[in-house]
């Protein structure tokens, strides 16, 4: 199998500020302090899926020097490097008309650089089956987190129940539709129905399927990458295409058309899009603190510390606090205010 694997790496986490900055944004560190930055453990959970070559980042051209230092072992010009952002959908297209012109049999799984998964063989497994299930056909498949709880910061795929009973292979479903992030008697609804899964944003097709169902749903798009051949019309084109996602470009119509399915996976996977995150998959201690760093803590509970560059810190009596230093920049935050730091970060 031609596999290729797109990593999109360009968001600027503002969300973990200030551990998370727009010169150094989170994929690029080490935030579960395990040695390893999020987009380097992307590139290692894919391990015997793919050889390094077929690999590819898009990213802001402003933190391509990034990508090059922490995945040496990439070829460069797989290093691809947007003038501005515009979402996913033109991102994923330009990477996967790079991806037809070198290998127009490829088999291609995109997928964020920010995301964590505890299980990776498990994880390998189901996109081992994905892979091959659009090797043979011309199906779009997305993976598909079973909930394990009424989460309602994830948008959700809502699985065809009628189609798993006619279906000979019961890992893959047909996708019914695809809903937004919904409010909490909506989760809990959907939690309950047993056919909703969490949208990880992990996709996998051919790369035939793929860019015909950009100029099938998005002919604006697929004309802008016809003409982006050179890195001087990629200057030019990619900042005016549209500024939309992979979700309602492609997957919303392709799912109306019967043409999307989905792999019911659960290999412990998080987005990491907050503190909150960060803290349910860190280890905690007896008090349910989670910490990174040389830290110590008296009688504090449910805390998340985020403090690896400090030499030591010491926290005494804190219950329910967001604190992450990083270089000149401290946080003290309670964690029911997280959804503030943006707020704190701009002034």
């Amino acid at each position: 199998m031609n596999n290729h694997i797109v990593i999109m790496a360009g968001g600027i986490g503002s969300r973990f500020w200030p551990l998370s900055t727009p010169e150094f944004p989170k994929q690029f560190i080490d935030i579960l302090g395990c040695g390893r930055t999020l987009i380097q453990l992307t590139v290692d959970r894919f391990k015997g899926l793919c050889p390094m070559e077929n690999f590819w980042v898009v990213t802001n051209a402003a933190y391509v020097d990034i990508v090059k230092k922490q995945l040496p072992e990439m070829p460069e010009n797989h290093i691809l490097a947007e003038p501005a952002a515009r979402n996913t959908a033109p991102c994923i297209a330009w990477a996967c008309w790079r991806i037809k012109a070198e290998d127009p049999e490829a088999n291609v799984v995109v997928t964020p650089a920010d995301a964590v998964v505890m299980n990776p063989e498990e994880f390998r497994r189901v996109i081992g089956n994905a892979l091959a299930f659009t090797e043979k056909s011309d199906a779009i498949v997305t993976i598909g987190i079973k909930p394990s709880r009424p989460e309602t910061g994830y948008g959700y795929v809502e699985v065809d129940t009628q189609a798993i009973k006619q279906s000979s292979n019961q890992e893959i479903c047909r996708v019914a539709a695809f809903k937004e992030k919904p409010d909490l008697a909506t989760a809990e609804r959907y939690l309950e129905a047993g056919n909703y899964l969490w949208n990880a944003g992990i996709f996998v097709w051919n790369v035939k399927t793929i860019t015909e169902a950009i100029k099938t749903y998005k002919p604006n798009i697929a004309s802008d990458m016809e003409r982006m051949k050179t890195a001087a019309d990629v200057q030019e084109v990619f900042p005016q295409c549209e500024k939309i996602s992979i979700d309602y470009a492609v997957m919303e119509p392709a799912a109306a058309d019967g043409r999307v399915y989905t792999h019911p996976a659960d290999f412990g996977w998080s987005d990491l899009g907050n503190w909150a995150s960060l803290h349910d998959k860190l280890q905690k201690d007896s008090a349910n603190n989670g910490a990174v760093g040389k830290v110590h803590l008296y009688e504090c509970k449910n805390c998340v510390v985020h403090a690896e560059e400090a030499g030591k810190v010491v926290l005494q009596g804190l219950d329910g606090y967001i604190v992450s230093a990083k270089g000149d920049r401290l946080l003290v935050c309670k964690r029911s205010e997280e959804q503030r730091i943006k707020e704190f970060s701009a002034e």
